[in-house]
C-alpha cells in the first residue's frame, strides 16, 4: 500500500528483456532499510526488490505489468518516481494508492502559471466513471487532485513541490503516463454494478 506521495526520484540503469517479462536496475537513495521482498512503486506500479546494494535495487517486471503501464518504454538514464510501501503508522499524506496501474493515459496539454501548471491528461474510456471532479487520481505514481474532467481525458494542477520532486515537472506533451483511479471508487462502482438490473 502506498500514498502517492514520492520520496525519492531514482534512475533506471537497466532494462533487461525477456521472453515475456522484463528485469529493472534502479540507482536511488532509499535504500537503507530494504529488504529483499519490499515493495517499491516505480512510476505508481507497485513492483517487488529481489536484488539489492546499498546503492541499487532490481525488480522483475511481469507481461501484465508491460502491457498495462509505461515501464516497458523506460531505459538506461531515464527518471522515475519512487516510494517505498507505508508503513501502518505513517501519515496518509496523499490518498490510499494500491500500485496496481488500471491504464495509460498521454498527456494532452500543459499550461504554466507563476505558481503551478494545468496539465490535461488524457484516459482509457473504462476510468472516466471512475473520476470526479475534486476526487483523486495517481499519475506515475504521484497522488493529485482531479481538476476537471471531460470527455476522454481530465486536467490536475501541479504545484511548485510537485513540479520539483517528480518526473510530472518535466513531461512533456504526448509522453504517456500511468494512471491509477482511486480503489474507494472502483470498490463502489464495482457495487452498484452488482445491484444494477441485468440488460435481456
Amino acid at each position: 500500500m502506498f500514498t502517492g506521495i514520492v520520496e525519492e526520484l531514482g534512475t533506471v540503469t537497466a532494462l533487461e528483456r525477456l521472453d515475456d517479462a522484463a528485469r529493472i536496475t534502479i540507482e536511488c537513495g532509499l535504500l537503507d532499510d530494504v529488504r529483499m521482498g519490499d515493495s517499491i512503486a516505480v512510476n505508481g506500479c507497485c513492483l517487488t526488490v529481489v536484488e539489492h546494494d546499498d546503492r541499487r535495487w532490481t525488480a522483475d517486471v511481469m507481461q501484465e505489468s508491460l502491457n498495462r503501464t509505461s515501464l516497458g518504454a523506460l531505459g538506461a538514464g531515464d527518471r522515475v518516481n519512487l516510494e517505498r510501501a507505508v508503513p501502518v503508522s505513517a501519515r496518509l499524506g496523499g490518498h490510499i494508492v494500491q500500485g496496481h496501474v488500471d491504464g495509460v493515459g498521454t498527456i494532452l496539454s500543459r499550461h504554466p502559471s507563476d505558481h503551478w501548471d494545468i496539465v490535461e491528461i488524457s484516459m482509457p474510456a473504462e476510468l472516466a466513471p471512475l473520476l470526479v471532479d475534486k476526487g483523486s487520481i495517481t499519475v506515475d505514481g504521484v497522488s493529485l487532485t482531479v481538476v476537471t474532467v471531460a470527455e476522454g481525458s481530465f486536467t490536475v494542477s501541479l504545484i511548485p513541490e510537485t513540479l520539483a520532486r517528480t518526473t510530472l515537472g518535466t513531461r512533456a506533451v504526448g509522453d504517456r503516463v500511468n494512471l491509477e483511479a482511486d480503489v474507494l471508487a472502483k470498490h463502489v462502482a464495482r457495487l452498484v454494478t452488482a445491484y444494477l438490473p441485468k440488460e435481456n
